[in-house]
Formats: C-alpha cells, sequence, structure tokens
C-alpha cells in the first residue's frame, strides 16, 4: 500500500486519480506536519473515495504537549471524527524521550472508530525499539517511522527489526527520504507491507510542486512487484 502525503485538495484528488491508497493529509508540511483546517479535511474527505489520515499536531515546538496543547488535540479529534475521514496521525513524547502514555490512552479512548497511525514522534523518543514495544500495547494500527533516522534509507536493519518485531499486530509504515532512485531497493531489502511518500512523488522532489502521475505509477510497480 502507498500512502502519499496531501496538503492541499487538488494534492487528494490528484492522488487518488493517479493510483495512491490512502493519503495522510496535513498542513504545515515544511515544520513536518500540522492539523490541516476542518475546512480542508472536510472538503478532501468529502470528495476522495480512498482512506484519509488526517495530521493531529497542534504547533511544531516539539513532540511534548502541556495541558493547553492537550485540550486542542482532543478537540480536533473530536471534530475531525464528525468528517469522513479515516484515521487520525498523533504522536506525543515526555520531557524524557518516552512514549506520552497518559496522553497517548486519552486520545485512544477519544478517537473511538478513527485508525491511529503513531507518527515519527518515535524517531525522536530515546529508543525506538523501547518505544515500539510500548506501542504494541495499544490501540495502534500503524506506526510511521524513519527508524529514528533522518532517512529511512539508512535504517534499513532497523526497519526490518521493527516489522519482525511489531509480529504483524501493528503495521510498520516506512517515510522520510524515499524517492525513485532508490524506493524499488529499500522495498526489496525491508519488505514492508505499506510505505508512506510525500516529496518522492512530486515533481522536482519539491513539497510546493504537483504530485507526478508518473512517479506515482513507476513506485505502485515496484510494490506490485515486491508482493509477487
Amino acid at each position: 500500500m502507498l500512502e502519499i502525503i496531501a496538503v492541499t485538495l487538488k494534492d487528494a484528488i490528484d492522488i487518488e486519480q493517479y493510483g495512491g491508497d490512502r493519503i495522510e493529509l496535513v498542513t504545515g508540511i515544511e515544520v513536518g506536519g500540522l492539523t490541516p483546517s476542518i475546512g480542508l479535511i472536510e472538503k478532501v474527505c468529502n470528495t476522495v473515495d480512498i482512506p484519509v489520515n488526517v495530521m493531529v499536531r497542534p504547533h511544531a515546538k516539539s513532540f511534548v504537549y502541556d495541558k493547553y496543547d492537550e485540550e486542542v488535540i482532543l478537540r480536533d479529534i473530536e471534530e475531525i471524527k464528525k468528517t469522513k475521514a479515516y484515521g487520525i496521525v498523533f504522536g506525543a513524547l515526555t520531557c524524557e524521550g518516552e512514549i506520552d502514555e497518559a496522553l497517548l490512552k486519552k486520545v485512544i479512548h477519544a478517537k473511538e472508530h478513527l485508525s491511529l497511525t503513531f507518527h515519527r514522534a518515535i524517531d525522536e523518543s530515546n529508543d525506538v525499539m523501547k518505544s515500539l514495544k510500548t506501542l504494541l500495547k495499544y490501540d495502534i494500527d500503524r506506526i510511521l517511522t524513519s527508524g529514528g533516522k533522518p532517512k529511512v534509507t539508512d535504517a534499513v536493519d532497523v526497519i526490518k527489526e521493527m516489522i519482525q518485531e511489531s509480529k504483524n499486530k501493528i503495521i510498520i509504515l516506512p517515510g522520510s527520504g524515499l524517492y525513485l532512485d532508490n524506493v524499488d531497493r529499500f522495498i526489496q531489502d525491508a519488505k514492508p507491507m505499506e510505505i508512506h511518500m510525500g516529496s518522492g512523488v512530486k515533481y522536482n522532489k519539491n513539497n510546493n510542486e504537483n504530485i507526478s502521475k508518473e512517479a506515482i505509477r513507476e513506485v505502485q510497480t515496484y510494490l506490485k512487484g515486491h508482493k509477487l
């Protein structure tokens, strides 16, 4: 499965039309993604038929959230539940660099029917594998990760270990640094069930450019080849 980042309605429409399997809807892509407006969420979810996972991240200061951030996070989830969104993308750490289990429990309770992806906050935790073991205790569908490295292609062994450790309870969703010139090799080496791409399927590898039909179709060719 190929998940692709969308920051606009046109991105979302193009992703579906060109063969993407799922959308991660964000704003503020230059800071790693923030919660999009409710107008954008509603419009995208009402327009496309493929699943839409919505980023829930109130600011880019850090992944450590205070009680005021918590109020915003939970309020955003309440609004997202009213839309046709498939799921949310969320992550939080404590000041000590551990998974913020207290807030995670509240988010899981609040999300109800929504799917939950724990995002790359895990890559900034003290120990990626320890954090994975913590997350395995919870109702989480997938973990978006680069294996603790800026680029997932530098963490192939970690991704493989995470996939093995998760034992199919949580899907490991590798992302960050995947492009047409390395994604085929990465798929062959890591053998993930799903991958996550952003600028890698945009013209000139630029998040401010449009989605490339050719890039999506080429990546899907690699994924189908892997499945065979």
